[in-house]
């Protein structure tokens, strides 16, 4: 291979990963953090989405996660009032 082609290769390469970061960066808008307690836990994440509720719905979704064993605790712990929940605009 060329030292142009080389070269190329790299621009081409390195203009695609700014591409994917950007647009995977751009549609997060919205970052929240939940706080859940659940079966006698607690635990908070942070989650960011293009929507508010989106956000809050993930980042309930991730504190749940080392709370719960199962499918079905897992569906009633993303179903129960958070104990905080704070978002801002990014």
């Amino acid at each position: 291979m060329t030292s142009r082609a080389k070269w190329l290769t790299i621009i081409a390469v390195a203009g695609f990963i700014a591409l994917l970061l950007y647009n995977t960066l751009s549609a997060q808008k919205v970052e929240c953090e939940v706080c859940v307690e659940f079966r006698g836990g607690t635990n908070c994440a942070k989650a960011s989405h293009d929507t508010e509720r989106e956000a809050v719905q993930a980042a309930q979704t991730t504190a749940c996660g080392v709370l719960v064993h199962g499918m079905d605790e897992s569906i009633a712990c993303g179903r129960s009032q958070p104990t905080s929940t704070r978002c801002h605009r990014l």
